[in-house]
């Protein structure tokens, strides 16, 4: 699982560090950005929580696709 915000979308709010402050934390500029390449397992729920929450839905959450053989 990986996430991203969008730095257009970012208004500086700070909820998702507040929620989630092993994968969020503010960038150069003022914004949030996220810190890991992969999500921490056990840490999941709490990154979508950051994403719900987010009121400008600036945070991207991917999950891998899995194929079945």
């Amino acid at each position: 699982m990986k996430a991203s915000v969008d730095p257009e979308l970012c208004i500086s709010c700070g909820v998702c560090i507040d929620i989630c402050p092993e994968v969020f934390d503010w960038d150069d500029d003022g914004l949030s950005h996220v810190i890991v390449d992969e999500i921490p397992e056990g840490l999941e729920d709490t990154v979508d929580e950051a994403a719900d929450q987010c009121p400008t839905e600036a945070i991207l959450v991917e999950r891998a696709a899995f194929s079945r053989k």
